[in-house]
């Protein structure tokens, strides 16, 4: 490079969230019990659908899947993260980051998509509801479940294709709990800019592309809803959409925040927080989202 010789980097220390001993000990006690709540309540959401026949409907095909989704979203993070705590250096080679970065990316991008594939669900449910059992049949259901991971991967090959094509030569500390894209984009010497705007423009389509189908989606259930002249129709309408909508404002609102919003408006603490509540929190929170106001859901239980 340039004519200088040097090193080339096989491996990376992760920071992690923070270096004080006392603070480490709390927040390990903090998200073990966050991971193994998260692996109790997605585990028993993707059981009792699977085992509760009244549970067999397209929307709970699609909520399994998503718990899924939040289980290997959170795996993929969390250990590691959990590692950090517990020893003075954690290291982890190239190939580590590489795979840590496209199964982050992989089941974050298939989560967007199975939420956009949710909205739609409860549109044909609520507008079209003589129409639903043929447009949701079950093959139609697996195509949009095998389009989501798809699509997950696609955007994750563009994230892990831009890093394998960089060589990394001089400092080896991610300022981060996690293989993260801009950490490492800082720490490479990469001379085109294009592996910084691809991954950048894939993931904003995504966002764009997914957030209008829930744009979409609920602006003809907001009509549909409003046309029921009964006040207790209207009221089962909207309760079918409210644990959907609240997902999806926790999941797009930390989403944008850290790959729409250009990097010099905030920090690298405040990327790790949100990062932390998107990655980490957001897991746990989803099973708890869907079950805690779903009768449905609480009867099979």
């Amino acid at each position: 490079m340039s004519g200088n010789s040097c090193t080339a980097v096989t491996e990376f220390i992760i920071l992690g969230l923070t270096d004080d001993p006392n603070l480490c000990v709390i927040l390990f006690v903090i998200f073990l019990g966050v991971y193994a709540v998260t692996l109790l309540g997605n585990l028993t959401i993707i059981t009792l659908i699977r085992s509760s026949s009244q549970l067999h409907t397209p929307m709970y095909l699609f909520l399994s899947h998503l718990a899924s989704v939040d289980i290997g979203y959170s795996s993929s993070v969390t250990p590691v993260m959990l590692k950090n705590f517990l020893v003075d250096k954690t290291v982890m080679p190239l190939g580590g980051c590489v795979a840590q970065l496209f199964f982050g990316v992989a089941f974050g991008t298939a989560e967007s998509f199975l939420l956009a594939v949710m909205a739609y669900d409860r549109y044909m449910a609520i507008c079209n509801p003589l129409l639903y059992s043929t447009n949701m049949s079950s093959r139609v259901c697996t195509l949009l479940f095998i389009t989501s991971f798809l699509g997950g991967c696609v955007n994750a090959w563009t994230f892990a294709g831009c890093l394998l094509t960089w060589s990394f030569c001089g400092p080896n500390k991610i300022n981060h709990f996690f293989c993260d894209y801009s950490p490492l984009l800082k720490l490479s010497n990469y001379q085109d800019d294009l592996v910084e705007i691809l991954p950048a423009a894939s993931s904003g389509s995504i966002i764009m592309i997914t957030a209008l189908i829930f744009i979409i989606s609920y602006v003809y259930i907001l009509f549909s809803a409003l046309k029921i002249k009964s006040t207790e129709g209207r009221s089962k309408a909207f309760s079918t959409c409210t644990s959907h909508l609240t997902a999806v404002t926790l999941f797009f609102g930390t989403i944008t925040f850290v790959y729409m919003i250009p990097k010099s408006s905030y920090s690298t603490d405040e990327n790790k927080v949100v990062s932390v509540f998107y990655i980490v929190i957001i897991p746990m929170l989803n099973p708890l989202i869907y079950s805690l106001r779903n009768n449905e859901v609480k009867g099979a239980l």
